[in-house]
């Protein structure tokens, strides 16, 4: 049984990430940074319909507890086989005076530092194998250009371009690198969004209706899948239609 990695699975996206991927067949290591609860539950889902799953904390964003946990779900379920980039922090929006190079940085983190350290950590041994799979989650929002959110775009916007480098580098060794790039996909933390904002979300949605997690889902499990052996470099958008390229 092969082992996936998803990264920030204790809720929202990443959960439904690990179950559908459970229900695919892949032992899943569910990782969190400090929800041991969520993590928890959602690794006794994948128990209790009959999968394997290893509830893994540690920081996406220190190097050294990368390689802890790493070490750890290898003890647990095996070695990794493919890394699901979905773990994020805070996402403050902010007039373009109030940002700063912090407020980057604190981006760049999640969506660059962490991606790279993970695919550090395994590489090696992927090499070896001659097979590996990253699935970088990425954001409409990199290409939209939301206003007042210039950190966070920046960083997806880094994450793509990333994608795209290492898929033509580990493409001769039997790697592939692809982006999802979901649109607004209401999970807990936006149950008090305000309905002037859905609305004009909606407004500018060819579908006319947002999204469910599943609909994430499903595309990452293709992905992972051996149907996509030779889908590599690419960003696959899941919005609607909001972004037609």
């Amino acid at each position: 049984m092969k082992v996936a990695l998803v990264t920030g699975a204790s809720r929202g996206l990443g959960a439904v990430m690990a179950q559908e991927l459970a229900s695919a067949g892949w032992a899943v290591a569910v990782n969190y940074a400090s929800d041991t609860a969520g993590a928890e539950s959602v690794a006794a889902k994948i128990r209790d319909g009959g999968g394997r799953a290893h509830a893994a904390r540690f920081s996406v964003i220190d190097q050294s507890e990368i390689t802890r946990g790493i070490e750890e779900i290898k003890n647990s379920l095996g070695p990794v086989d493919l890394i699901v980039n979905n773990a994020t922090g805070p996402q403050p929006e902010m007039p373009l005076m109030e940002q700063s190079w912090r407020t980057y940085l604190d981006q760049l983190e999640f969506f660059v530092k962490a991606p790279l350290e993970m695919l550090q950590a395994v590489l090696p041994d992927w090499r070896e194998r001659k097979a590996g799979r990253v699935i970088n989650i990425g954001s409409e929002i990199a290409e939209l250009g939301n206003p007042y959110f210039g950190n966070y775009a920046s960083a997806k916007g880094a994450m793509l371009s990333m994608t795209r480098s290492w898929a033509k580098e580990l493409a001769p060794e039997g790697i592939t690198v692809n982006l999802v790039a979901p649109g607004w996909i209401p999970v807990e933390r936006h149950a008090e969004s305000p309905k002037e904002r859905i609305d004009w979300y909606l407004d500018r949605t060819p579908a006319g209706h947002f999204g469910t997690p599943a609909d994430i889902a499903h595309m990452v499990v293709f992905l992972a899948s051996e149907k996509a052996d030779f889908i590599t470099g690419q960003k696959l958008a899941v919005n609607g239609g909001r972004t037609l390229l």
